[in-house]
């Protein structure tokens, strides 16, 4: 099959790959372009991390409409429905598939977003 991958990090990964008809974004987290994590809270950290998943998807020539599962970390379980209110917004209608787990994460965010999108060629 043939990959294509876009983007660039400063980590070892690819923000965003595509195969096929799919595109797969890699764990976006609430970092601005500057490198700094967004302060303000769930709220403000989950509007930055999905903002980040529309501009990974971009790059790979698709859009928030075309994603089929998502995958979401919280690191407080009780931030649960304030991120629920934010991320509702991004997917009013038909939203994805998703799975929602509470886990320690790498820095000192509190959201990390992976997802699948389906976007024919």
């Amino acid at each position: 099959m043939n990959r294509q991958h876009f983007g660039a990090s400063h980590v070892p990964l690819s923000p965003a790959v595509r195969a096929g008809d799919f595109i797969y974004v890699s764990g976006q987290v609430p970092v601005g372009s500057n490198g700094a994590v967004v302060s303000g809270g769930i709220a403000a950290q989950t509007r930055k991390t999905m903002e980040n998943i529309e501009a990974a998807l971009k790059l790979a020539g698709g859009e928030l409409a075309d994603v089929i599962k998502t995958f979401v970390i919280l690191a407080d379980a009780r931030d649960f429905d304030a991120f629920n209110e934010v991320y509702a917004t991004y997917f009013a209608r038909n939203p994805p598939a998703r799975t929602t787990i509470e886990a320690r994460l790498m820095i000192e965010i509190k959201i990390e977003v992976e997802a699948v999108a389906y976007k024919p060629l």
